[in-house]
């Protein structure tokens, strides 16, 4: 039985070549049209404390220092990530490298931390102002780099959610705007309100919904793609071999289609092309992974951002080193059917997703 509560964890370390080893900081993008400078990878720092089971404290601090020192200047939280909690175990190290990183946080998925099994989508106006009042607080910072709706709520009109995420840009309490899980004709309505610097949405080897209408609708509107599990959640590591993988009772992915029963088997078996192209290459299969979404981004002439995330400085400077493997087309072509196989929704409640709105 494996364990598999570090999202970045693989099995490939026999064959993990130099390319990990070594700080070499990374390449430089412009975050949207008029954005900001920004490693060409970034780091999604949801699992630094929450959702994937006990954190190291110590370990995650040493993590997190090493995004700088390899370039990954682009750093991800959300308000609701720990109810809050993740913000605040990042403030220190905001603080420390305040003018070497690019800080992004959310608001739109609201939970109280005296009652678990409360969820409310919420893209009001009020509630966007008090939003970004307790991130600021929690962060410890006068401004926001970027901030995201992190899920539309149909209710609201997007023009008036929007306007309030435009009023926080004119008042300097955010810098620039950007959206999560939106369609492409989202995405048009709303960059007509405010210019939107950034689209994050899932997208990787394992899911390409967004490319039936978002990822067009970024790259014709020069809005960057900056794509959250570009790991599949620790799938593409190679660290689930099948379903007896373990994963501890914090460990939200417990409730993902994806890593139940015989659906986490049957995903498991589709890896066998990245393992083969990972061996080949002695790289991880992680790596193949990401080095996939930079070039799959290319196709669309779309500036994309990737965002994994890991407890591990070695695994963040595996991934980093991504950015340098160019796949052949041979490779890619192997990849290219794994998406249409996948056997389990994205989420148990895919109203959480954009793909949900797209029919």
């Amino acid at each position: 039985m494996s364990n598999a509560n570090d999202t970045s964890s693989t099995n490939d370390t026999s064959n993990a070549s130099d390319l990990g080893h070594a700080i070499e900081p990374i390449g430089k993008v412009e975050l949207g049209t008029g954005g900001p400078l920004v490693g060409v990878q970034g780091f999604g720092a949801m699992g630094i404390s929450a959702a994937y089971g006990q954190t190291d404290d110590a370990a995650a601090r040493d993590t997190l220092e090493a995004t700088v020192e390899a370039g990954v200047t682009l750093i991800d939280t959300a308000d609701m990530y720990g109810v809050g909690a993740n913000e605040e175990f990042l403030a220190p190290f905001v603080a420390a490298h305040r003018d070497e990183i690019t800080l992004a946080t959310k608001f739109g998925i609201e939970y109280r931390a005296d009652d678990p099994s409360y969820r409310a989508i919420r893209n009001d106006p009020g509630y966007i102002r008090t939003a970004v009042e307790a991130s600021l607080r929690r962060l410890g910072v006068e401004v926001i780099d970027l901030y995201y709706m992190h899920r539309r709520d149909p209710a609201v009109p997007l023009a008036e959610s929007v306007g309030a995420m435009a009023d926080l840009v004119r008042e300097g309490k955010v810098k620039h705007l950007g959206l999560s899980e939106v369609t492409g004709a989202e995405l048009r309505e709303a960059h007509a309100v405010h210019p939107i610097a950034a689209l994050q949405t899932e997208w990787s080897v394992f899911s390409r919904d967004v490319e039936r209408s978002a990822v067009g609708a970024a790259a014709e509107l020069g809005v960057a793609f900056v794509p959250y599990s570009p790991l599949g959640r620790g799938f593409l590591t190679g660290a689930f071999t099948d379903a007896s993988t373990e994963l501890s009772t914090s460990d939200f992915r417990q409730l993902l289609p994806r890593f139940s029963g015989d659906n986490a088997k049957a995903n498991a078996a589709l890896l066998a092309p990245l393992h083969k192209i990972a061996a080949d290459r002695g790289a991880t299969t992680a790596q193949i992974a990401l080095a996939w979404v930079q070039q799959r981004a290319q196709v669309h002439g779309l500036t994309v951002v990737p965002i994994p995330g890991t407890r591990k400085r070695s695994r963040l400077l595996e991934n980093a080193a991504a950015t340098r493997i160019v796949l052949t087309a041979e490779e890619l072509a192997l990849l290219e059917p794994i998406a249409g196989q996948v056997a389990g929704e994205r989420y148990s409640d895919m109203s959480l997703t954009s793909a949900a709105r797209e029919g």
